[in-house]
Order: structure tokens, then C-alpha cells, then sequence
């Protein structure tokens, strides 16, 4: 009886540590981290209604007859018997824009291919979201919008098919490199907008046209286990944001891989002199990218470059190489931003370009005729428990444009604390540009620095 009773109290111990530890969990403004962020688990397919097997309903794998139309019937039939899975099996699938449906959910098995067409007239123009902007643009290749419960999982590979596009994108710049990414005509791999409790999960999503996937006013997002990936080479894949975060609220980004020829995480909201107030934009609020692997990117991990507030931001036990940032804050001469509560922490890396990058960002620079901005603000980051290799350790610029009167930004509360850094340049941490600025426990080239 004693030996059972003390068994019973050490298990009462245990479960109080462990919940006290879990209750302890905050984000960076100190507000409790909720559960939702630790309960992952693989999507079950088997819960989630009729299978809907394409290959059933008069679909062959072939990669070179474009099979959009019998794809989104078995969508739509899926969808009027009151939901289910379309299951994409082993084989090549071509397709143009996917739409799916309230209570429909793509699961793709081990060896399975859904593969964009590589003809833009494959992919109809509608309304949606694109460098901040609320406009009339092409639907990317897999779209859902207004869903509450999406999934997208399985073993299989979503395959953007994007060379083509690529190498026009290239040549368009040659001829006027002025042009925006947005005007060679490009599709995204995946965009999911209005939506609520979306799982994506398993699977590879590559060579994206343009951004890989992209989430616009969306709740509850969980990416589990996924591969995200676009060439830095032979042929450069431009613009192909592996996770582009656009307005949105509890997020998680776990145990993926990103290596692709732009930034990895992007935060983006809205630009523009008056992008605080329009309703289409939006702030993103509690993201947590945590136990990730980085190849190269140009940001691990990026605000803008169109972006108004972004609060509670976590960045950590990753391991990173090749990247250009680590942390990259861009500082937009026309929009007002507020980027505050920032967290990185735990980071393993190699070969990294910079390791913090604050500098104004003036790329398609439009007041659209305002004199000024508000001030821009950039507040409350800690970056903490890092070792690294890297090219430049303090990359940071003064708030400047070409009107120095129409934009200032203020940089503050900003922490540096167990840092193991090795660098080659911008060794000197300019502590004047940054109010109460704390460093603790940096070692800098093997010398403590602070």
C-alpha cells in the first residue's frame, strides 16, 4: 500500500511539473503559447469521410494531357455527397487551378504527382492576394478559400512545374528590368484564403511558378512535415517564397524543410501609405516556425516586403545553411509597420550571409502622393542561444530614403543574449541604433565581445 501510494504521489509530482512547465509556455509579449500548438498529429484520412480515388472516376497517369476538368468533377461530386478525400494515386497527373470545397480534402500517396501546367491559360484569372495587395490575379494551382478543417497530406509531391516560367520571367527582366514579379504571368503552387483550422502535412511541394504556398486570412494553420523546395540553380526560380504568411492568426510551421530561391518565411499584411487602414490587409499574430531544417534562402525568416504588424513571432530550434538572413527585417519608406514581440532562439548554422539585416526597403518605393509615412517601429526582438558561421553579424542601417523627411523608422528593446557567432564583417554592434539595446554573453570570433 505505502509503495503504491508513493508511486501515486511521484506520478501526481510528474503531472504537475509537466503541466506547470507547459503552463508556463508564452509567447514573447508574455501571453500563454496555447495547446493547439503542441497537439500535432499526422492527418488521418480514414476520419475524414468517402475516398475518392481519381483514377475511379476516368483519370490516367499521364504527364502530358492536361486533366483539370475530371479532377475538379471529382472535387465537386466529393463535395455534393457532403465531403470527402480525393486521393491522387502513384503517377503523373497534369492540371491547371484546383478549387476545392467545404468539407473535401487532398491526401496524395507514396510516388504521386499532381503537376502544373506549364501554360498560364490553364490557370483563370479571379479575385485574390498578391504582394499585398487585394486584386485580379492568376489562381495558383491548388486553391482553397472559405473552408473550416482543410487538409492536404500524404507522401506524394506537388510539383509546380515551373521552369518555363522561370526562364520568361529571366528574359522579361533583360528586356525591362524594371518589371515587377508580378508581371510575368505566374501561378503559385498552393493559396488558401478565409480559412480556418488547415492542415498540410507529408508531402513535397516543388518548383513553384511563383510563391510555393501562400496563406491569406487564415486561423488555426498547421505545415507539418513538409519538403519545400525551388532551384537556386541551373536556372534561378524567382520569387518562389517557400511560406508566404499574409495576414494571419495562430500559426505553426514544424519539422519542415525549406531550401528555395527566395525568402523561406515571409510575413506579409499590406503596403502602401495607408495600409493600416484598409480592411483587405491584415496583421499576423502568434507564428511559431519551430524544429525546421534551412537550405538556401535569401530570409529564414522575413517581415515584408509588404507588412504592416506583426506581433509574437517565434523562430526556433532550427538548423540553417546557405542562407543570405537569418533574420531579416524590411523597413518599407511607404508603409507604416509595426514589427514587435520577436523571438529567435536555438539556431544551429553555416555559411550564412547576415545574421541580423534591418535596412530600408525601397524596391517599387510609391508614397502614391503622401508626403510621409507614420514611423515605423521595430521592437521587443531577442535573439538568443545561437551559433553560427556567418559573413556579416550586424547588418543594420539608418532609417533613409530618398526624402529623408518622409520616412524615419525606431528600432528598441532589442536583446543579444548567448551568442556564438563567427564573422568576417559589420563586426561592430552599433548599440546607438537601437534604444536599450541589451547584449549578454556574445562571443564574437572566440573573443567575448559583450
Amino acid at each position: 500500500m505505502i509503495k503504491k501510494f508513493r508511486t501515486a504521489k511521484l506520478l501526481f509530482i510528474a503531472l504537475t511539473i509537466n503541466l506547470s512547465t507547459n503552463a508556463q509556455e508564452v509567447f514573447p509579449d508574455k501571453t500563454p503559447i496555447p495547446n493547439w500548438f503542441r497537439e500535432n498529429k499526422q492527418t488521418d484520412i480514414s476520419k475524414l469521410g468517402k475516398q475518392y480515388r481519381i483514377t475511379d472516376y476516368n483519370l490516367i497517369n499521364d504527364s502530358t494531357i492536361i486533366q483539370t476538368e475530371k479532377i475538379q468533377a471529382v472535387i465537386e461530386q466529393a463535395h455534393k455527397n457532403g465531403g470527402g478525400v480525393v486521393v491522387i494515386p502513384r503517377g503523373t497527373f497534369l492540371s491547371g487551378a484546383l478549387f476545392f470545397r467545404q468539407g473535401t480534402h487532398l491526401y496524395l500517396e507514396e510516388g504521386a504527382k499532381l503537376k502544373g501546367s506549364d501554360d498560364i491559360s490553364n490557370f483563370p484569372i479571379v479575385n485574390t492576394r498578391m504582394e499585398g495587395q487585394t486584386l485580379k490575379y492568376f489562381a495558383a494551382l491548388v486553391n482553397a478559400d472559405g473552408l473550416d478543417g482543410f487538409t492536404m497530406s500524404g507522401k506524394g509531391t506537388i510539383d509546380g512545374n515551373g521552369l518555363r516560367y522561370w526562364k520568361a520571367f529571366w528574359l522579361r527582366r533583360e528586356i525591362n528590368p524594371k518589371c515587377t514579379n508580378m508581371d510575368e504571368m505566374r501561378p503559385r503552387n498552393v493559396y488558401i484564403s478565409n480559412s480556418k483550422n488547415v492542415q498540410i502535412s507529408g508531402l513535397k511541394i516543388v518548383n513553384s511558378p511563383f510563391w510555393t504556398t501562400h496563406f491569406y486570412k487564415c486561423e488555426n494553420v498547421k505545415l507539418l512535415d513538409l519538403h519545400i523546395s525551388s532551384p537556386e540553380s541551373p536556372v534561378r526560380a524567382p520569387s518562389t517564397d517557400a511560406v508566404d504568411i499574409d495576414g494571419c492568426k495562430n500559426f505553426l510551421i514544424k519539422n519542415c524543410y525549406m531550401s528555395v530561391n527566395d525568402d523561406a518565411v515571409a510575413l506579409k499584411g499590406g503596403k502602401g501609405p495607408t495600409a493600416d487602414k484598409d480592411q483587405n490587409n491584415g496583421e499576423n499574430i502568434n507564428i511559431i516556425i519551430e524544429d525546421c531544417t534551412y537550405g538556401f534562402c535569401h530570409g529564414a525568416l522575413t517581415f515584408g516586403s509588404e507588412s504592416v504588424h506583426n506581433r509574437n513571432i517565434i523562430l526556433r530550434r532550427i538548423k540553417i545553411s546557405h542562407a543570405k538572413r537569418l533574420l531579416w527585417l524590411k523597413m518599407r519608406p511607404d508603409t507604416p509597420q509595426n514589427y514587435e514581440y520577436v523571438t529567435v532562439e536555438d539556431i544551429e548554422g553555416s555559411d550564412i550571409e547576415n545574421f541580423l539585416f534591418i535596412q530600408p526597403w525601397t524596391q517599387f518605393y510609391d508614397l502614391k502622393g503622401q508626403k510621409a509615412t507614420k514611423q515605423s517601429t521595430a521592437s521587443n526582438i531577442t535573439m538568443r542561444n545561437i551559433s553560427i558561421t556567418c559573413k556579416n553579424f550586424f547588418n543594420v542601417g539608418v532609417s533613409e530614403d530618398q526624402n529623408p523627411d518622409a520616412y524615419k523608422y525606431k528600432l528598441s528593446n532589442f536583446t543579444f543574449e548567448n551568442l556564438n557567432i563567427k564573422a568576417e564583417d559589420h563586426l561592430k554592434v552599433n548599440t546607438s541604433l537601437i534604444q536599450n539595446f541589451k547584449l549578454s554573453k556574445v562571443v564574437l570570433n572566440g573573443k567575448k565581445a559583450f
